[in-house]
């Protein structure tokens, strides 16, 4: 009887080990949302049960002195009539412990920051307005979003010290909130590189599209294994996500095909630092069906 129960217990030890690993490797899906009303409300691409993060993109206006202001393009319009239903499907979204962060920047070329004091001025309107402060206009009501992704397309400078001042009124609550970012998959020309040297970003989300020369490519995937291993190897984060657009219409070049991603891409990133595949973005999957299809392999 010994003997069997001791081989039982070895057998649930190596069992629960194998669960340990494949979960430390295990990926989720991402996506971006916001920048087209045909995509439909939030709850409804939450409720899908597809995406574990979601990123509400853009506050596009911020920084040298202009009043912040957010572009959901058709969703709604906080500066007018506000985005109180936006705010609810923020909390249905997080009561089914989906992660819904700010995403700030994107291509509208909008923002910039012309000192560390005016970074610090952009985190604390953040702060107060999306996340754990106060203020008597909040564009999403009593929702609390999740943090901040940085999808920043235009400068460099000061972005750490925005960084830093997030992470300083992380500090003071209870609740976890994250720092994300999407960079160009060009490692060494990348606008971001300043903030993600800090080493407070949660996690990473790589823009491998619109940028040949580090796409993922079948025929020579050589530009993605190099930049994928220079990213995870310099940059200090726990997860890396690879961003991908979610069909060929979302981007001018870096669509990879589900069985491509799957056979070849996604062995390839398998380590304890994968965190999974962020899409761009919700519209364009909703017309590929792309997250169907890959979900259950990332």
């Amino acid at each position: 009887m010994r003997s069997k129960r001791a081989h039982a217990l070895g057998l649930f030890l190596l069992f629960s080990l194998s669960l340990l690993f494949s979960k430390s490797d295990a990926g989720s899906l991402g996506v971006y949302w916001g920048q087209n009303a045909g995509e439909g409300h939030l709850s409804r691409t939450c409720k899908t049960g597809l995406f574990r993060i979601v990123n509400i993109a853009f506050l596009s206006t911020f920084g040298n002195g202009s009043q912040p202001l957010m572009n959901l393009a058709g969703h709604c319009s906080p500066s007018s009539n506000g985005c109180e239903r936006v705010g609810r499907d923020i909390r249905y979204c997080q009561r089914r412990g989906i992660k819904v962060m700010l995403s700030i920047g994107g291509g509208s070329n909008n923002y910039s920051l012309s000192s560390q004091d005016d970074a610090r001025n952009v985190a604390d309107y953040i702060w107060n307005h999306f996340l754990g402060g106060k203020s008597k206009k909040r564009p999403f009501g009593r929702a609390t979003l999740d943090g901040v992704d940085f999808d920043i397309e235009g400068g460099e400078l000061h972005y750490a010290a925005l960084a830093y001042r997030l992470h300083d009124h992380y500090a003071t609550s209870n609740k976890k909130f994250y720092l994300t970012a999407a960079p160009q998959c060009p490692f060494q020309d990348n606008l971001l590189h300043g903030a993600l040297s800090t080493d407070l970003f949660d996690h990473v989300w790589v823009q491998f599209y619109n940028n040949p020369q580090c796409e993922f490519s079948s025929n020579d995937p050589s530009g993605f294994k190099s930049a994928w291993s220079q990213w995870t190897t310099s940059i200090n984060a726990a997860k890396f996500f690879v961003g991908l657009p979610a069909s060929h219409a979302a981007a001018r070049t870096g669509f990879v095909p589900p069985h491509a991603l799957i056979n070849q891409l996604l062995p390839f990133v398998l380590s304890p630092k994968y965190g999974g595949v962020m899409l761009w973005d919700r519209f364009h999957d909703l017309q590929s069906g792309y997250s169907r299809k890959i979900r259950r392999k990332v």
